[in-house]
């Protein structure tokens, strides 16, 4: 087999395998209808492997006569791909209401995109490595998360006729019986001075409890309006 078929050869199997694995982990972000899925994470890591191959076999592409002078430093160019990718993860991200969504999506390209340096330069056991663990990050352990106890924190604004509104004791209690607590609390009077609005920060270990006071909330003929907003990545 000649040289240029090896290299070929070698040249595929790069690519190939930078496609499967950001193929892998891509598919688990399309599972969960994330905004960056299979196909952009594919892309991602074949991008990034197609890059370093560049570097890896400068002396195929770079004239003979320059090899002794000009070399590609492949660490520029792995941090050239990570910069880019930065801005391509800050594209994922999201804000939604008071949510900030896709932050684990991001962090998602940037380890594809880091996979894909390692392939690109043949370094294939530590990315087997790091797409079996990313692999696990995103699956296993949102299955630990739902299993951890944790509390769930919503912006609360409820607002009365100002001279019907309800005491602040009385809010607290309203809350502790479904569940919550208050973390902070603010007041508010609107701008017809007609109204009185609370604004707080609540919390509760169950996030159904967030529905059950809505119910409980829209059917109090003193409430002129309330919302509730989770929070959350």
């Amino acid at each position: 087999m000649s040289d240029l078929d090896t290299t070929g050869l070698i040249i595929i199997g790069h690519l190939v395998g930078a496609m499967v694995v950001g193929g892998a982990i891509g598919l688990e972000r399309s599972f969960h209808a994330r905004p960056a899925g299979f196909r952009t994470h594919v892309l991602v890591c074949m991008a990034s492997s197609t890059l370093m191959l560049v570097t890896y076999f400068q002396w195929k592409w770079l004239p003979q006569t320059l090899l002794d002078t000009v070399r590609a430093d492949p660490a520029r160019m792995a941090q050239g791909i990570m910069t880019g990718i930065g801005f391509l993860g800050a594209g994922v991200i999201f804000k939604e209401g008071l949510s900030v969504r896709g932050l684990t999506t991001a962090a998602s390209i940037w380890i594809t995109a880091a996979i894909g340096i390692l392939i690109g330069i043949g370094f294939y056991f530590p990315a087997v490595v790091a797409t079996l663990l990313t692999l696990g990050t995103l699956s296993v352990f949102r299955w630990i998360e739902t299993k951890l106890p944790s509390q769930f924190y919503a912006h609360y604004h409820i607002r009365f006729d100002r001279n019907t509104a309800l005491p602040e004791s009385e809010i607290r209690r309203v809350l502790q019986e479904h569940g919550f607590t208050v973390a902070n609390m603010s007041y508010r009077v609107g701008d017809n001075t007609s109204s009185f609005e609370y604004r707080m920060i609540i919390r509760t270990t169950n996030s159904a409890n967030m529905a059950t006071l809505a119910e409980s909330l829209r059917v109090q003929d003193n409430v002129c309006s309330f919302k509730i907003s989770p929070t959350g990545d």
